[in-house]
């Protein structure tokens, strides 16, 4: 009776990662049982998909020739999506290093984090960033009018009599 209530040893986690484990998540620390989820819901997903883009490609046809392009392009895209996972990792450690200019486009003053980017791309400083003020090539006016026209449709007469 006494053994039952006695305190149990603590496990570190499976991975070794210094945490403590507990049995309801398989030893694991809850970080650790986390990602490991998370792994196997990523696995499920893909599956899926494969299944699916197998099911829909295995779909007998009258033509020979239409199938075999769809397991060719599966197959394509199974590869796609390996060489995205692979090219994702670089690209963004390439993207966070000092994309930023630290200089006015104009006087070459040293703006860091108070310049202004105008729609041209550039970075000016306080007194450089107003398109009069830098020859901005930026069209604005062409811009205006593609929202305006992208908000307000056109009105057609038929609607009008409607209502």
């Amino acid at each position: 009776m006494a053994e039952e209530h006695r305190c149990q040893a603590q496990r570190l986690c499976a991975n070794n990662c210094g945490f403590f484990g507990s049995p309801a998540t398989q030893d694991f620390c809850s970080k650790c049982y986390r990602d490991l989820q998370l792994k196997e819901q990523g696995k499920l997903a893909l599956n899926q998909t494969l299944a699916t883009s197998s099911s829909a490609s295995s779909i007998p046809s009258p033509s020979s020739s239409v199938s075999v392009p769809s397991i060719g392009r599966a197959a394509v895209e199974v590869v796609g999506l390996e060489k995205e996972k692979d090219d994702a990792a670089p690209a963004v450690s390439a993207v966070g290093v000092g994309t930023r200019a630290n200089r006015c486009s104009e006087c070459r003053k040293r703006v860091g984090l108070t310049g202004f980017k105008c729609r041209c791309g550039m970075v000016f400083c306080g007194g450089h960033r107003y398109p009069e003020k830098h020859s901005c090539g930026f069209d604005f006016k062409s811009m205006g009018k593609e929202q305006i026209a992208r908000a307000n449709p056109v009105v057609k007469g038929e609607k009008l009599h409607k209502i």
